[in-house]
């Protein structure tokens, strides 16, 4: 078991839409080795409501996706309203895009869905710690903290649709299939692969996809 940041209780704000996910967490929590509280919201207004009502959160868990409002917007309102409460992400889509937009939005850290019990343990350990946990995709780029600002004004450059484009250049697949596999014209994915390539700052698909490789990029997308 972990031991938390004291003795004392801690209250933590679970916030998903799925019951049974929110019940898994609560179970997970149960292990952090100490008292803990946990409070659950199906959506965001309801996580503000019980924000508001309970000055003494000491962590919100909240999902990316919910269904009133996107994981970066939310996190943008928490700011505002509770500049004091720590954020965790969870979320099942793990692209760097994602996880760069939320840590630059004021996530106190990004765990994916597909992590197991103990890393999120530990994640949680430490923002509690007053820590901030940077994802390991990002914190493994290559890149230190001095860069952040590269990496997010290259990440920034490249659309949804963009990343998908990436993905399927990486899996090796020529701008022809890539557009069958989107329903896409092939003039359209090589004015996708164009702006892939100028974000990078590579001259050709391939310097790009070893760019790709150092922003996290090299391992397939989780979604769910």
């Amino acid at each position: 078991m972990l031991e938390t940041k004291s003795t004392e209780r801690v209250k933590i704000l679970v916030v998903d839409d799925h019951a049974l996910l929110r019940k898994g967490l609560f179970l997970v929590l149960q292990e952090m080795g100490g008292p803990v509280e946990v409070l659950e919201a199906a959506d965001c207004a309801s996580a503000f409501e019980q924000a508001d009502l309970h000055r003494d959160l000491d962590l919100v868990l909240m999902d990316y996706e919910l269904p009133d409002m996107s994981g970066v917007d939310a996190l943008e309102r928490f700011a505002r309203r509770h500049p004091e409460l720590p954020i965790i992400i969870l979320s099942g889509v793990a692209t760097p895009l994602v996880m760069q937009q939320a840590m630059l939005k004021g996530a106190a850290a990004f765990v994916t869905k597909s992590a197991d019990s103990t890393d999120l343990l530990q994640t949680l350990k430490r923002v509690l710690q007053g820590e901030i946990v940077r994802p390991a995709a990002l914190a493994n780029s290559g890149q230190d903290d001095s860069s952040a600002a590269g990496i997010a004004s290259t990440l920034s450059q490249l659309t949804p649709r963009q990343e998908d484009v990436l993905y399927l250049l990486i899996d090796g697949l020529s701008s022809r299939v890539i557009g069958q596999r989107l329903f896409l014209s092939e003039e359209t994915i090589k004015t996708h692969v164009s702006a892939i390539i100028r974000a990078f700052g590579a001259k050709t698909r391939l310097e790009a996809i070893v760019a790709a490789g150092r922003f996290g990029y090299g391992k397939p997308r989780r979604s769910g």
